[in-house]
């Protein structure tokens, strides 16, 4: 029996009986009935009743060769039937785990070499932060524990994770975070630059918010600053120009470490395997995940330097930390497949020199200039629309993130999935994506537009 065997009022019941969702509210979810969602195709997702989606998220900033590729399949059954399942623990490890390792030191920034693989890009920052506390400890520096990260971050749904990230209704809700983490500024310049403030001059204003945590706690105590390249379920926010050169040189200067979070921006998103190369950032670690198996499988991978893996092998003592499905084999040769069509199909310069760019240049020309549009920003294939009401003025409707929400809606009903972040409409789509899907894209975030424009003027 399939699920073709039950309509979609009965699966909704299901589902509203046994299945409780991330991130949702689950009485208004159960009003309402989940969408269900069968299959995909290329950039297509489908539902069960036949309607097609446009997916302008990539799944959730994951699915960079889109869907329905057999290869990974392929690679994934193959694997099944020469070892389903091995761990790492007890000094093993197995073929595509010792062989992606290599892969992705091959094509990481020159200084991160060595690799530890869990499922999720929460478990990921649950093992940096405790791998760069580790490494102050094997240093004789214990009390060098603090994590300095912004506010509005999103590095994870794990204690550890929740605690890194910036989310205050998360950190409600956890009722007690990690300690010895502290939140700074975000450098969202569209809602805290001042008034006549350049956008070079707002860069250095966030990044020097980093280096007045790091003096508050004293240098002596703080371990490392974590942040995304580019700001994602936070909003799709792109520092100005002079942040991350301001910031390496902070960190450097007070010897502390940077924990760089490219779970959604790595491979490929950016134009470059990873943000870092796309904006001349060097890290000590790279929590990476998403996009590593285009959400084929569950594998997460943090990218550790030469200075900390130096330390943990020439110091030794165990690292007490890991999961049953580190370097799961069938995971790793689904990542491998991936990221060789990855590099065999060109996506990477494709959208660093083609799709990038159009993405960017058609939001502006099309999108730009609507009323309930207050700034489009891009990078790579990454996007983001702020809503308002007022232009000029910079006003959001109230409450806080129903204007989005309401744009999100019909963009659906019209045959895009996008997602609303508080105010903020954005897009991470499939890297497979090209100048007719874009031009698709804009059709139907410009007819979103202007149905909730007349919806909220009509309120």
């Amino acid at each position: 029996m399939t699920y073709r065997n039950y309509s979609l009022k009965q699966l909704q019941q299901i589902d509203a009986s046994h299945h409780l969702h991330p991130f949702t509210d689950h009485k208004d979810l159960r009003a309402a009935g989940s969408r269900m969602i069968s299959r995909g195709e290329g950039p297509y997702v489908y539902d069960t009743e036949g309607g097609a989606l446009l997916d302008a998220m990539a799944g959730l900033w994951c699915v960079n060769i889109g869907y329905g590729r057999k290869e990974l399949a392929e690679a994934a059954y193959e694997q099944m039937k020469e070892l389903p399942y091995y761990n790492s623990f007890f000094r093993c490890t197995t073929p595509p785990s010792t062989l992606l390792a290599q892969k992705i030191a091959e094509i990481a920034p020159p200084n991160l070499n060595q690799v530890f693989f869990g499922s999720s890009g929460s478990e990921s920052n649950d093992t940096a932060l405790r791998l760069v506390r580790h490494y102050w400890a094997l240093e004789g520096k214990p009390a060098k524990n603090r994590i300095i990260s912004r506010q509005m971050a999103y590095h994870g749904s794990t204690v550890a994770g929740a605690s890194l990230g910036g989310m205050e209704h998360m950190h409600e809700q956890l009722g007690g975070a990690v300690p010895n983490i502290v939140h700074v500024m975000m450098p969202y310049a569209f809602e805290l630059a001042l008034p006549g403030e350049s956008d070079h001059d707002f860069g250095l204003r966030a990044a020097k918010a980093v280096e007045d945590a790091i003096l508050d706690a004293g240098p002596e105590n703080v371990a490392a600053f974590i942040a995304e390249p580019i700001q994602g379920a936070g909003g799709v926010k792109i520092p100005p120009a002079s942040y991350w050169p301001e910031v390496q040189r902070i960190v450097k200067k007070y010897d502390v470490l940077l924990m760089l979070d490219e779970v959604i921006t790595g491979y490929g998103r950016t134009g470059a395997w990873f943000a870092a190369q796309s904006l001349g950032i060097e890290a000590d670690t790279i929590t990476t995940a998403k996009a590593l198996t285009s959400g084929y499988q569950p594998l997460s991978a943090l990218l550790v330097s030469d200075r900390i893996a130096g330390t943990l092998t020439e110091k030794g003592g165990e690292f007490f930390h890991g999961y049953t499905y580190s370097g799961h084999p069938v995971a790793c040769a689904v990542a491998l497949k991936n990221l060789e069509i990855i590099e065999s199909e060109g996506l990477i310069d494709r959208v660093r020199d083609e799709t990038g760019p159009y993405l960017a240049e058609q939001l502006q020309k099309r999108i730009a200039g609507h009323d309930l549009v207050g700034e489009v920003r891009t990078f790579g294939l990454l996007g983001a629309i702020e809503i308002v009401k007022d232009r000029a003025s910079r006003e959001r409707y109230l409450p806080s993130g129903s204007a989005a929400v309401v744009v999100r809606d019909h963009a659906i009903a019209n045959g895009l999935m996008m997602r609303a972040t508080g105010d903020t409409m954005i897009l991470s789509p499939p890297l497979v994506w090209t100048r007719e899907t874009i031009d698709l894209a804009c059709d139907r975030i410009a007819r979103a537009l202007d149905l909730a424009a007349a919806d909220l003027r009509g309120k």
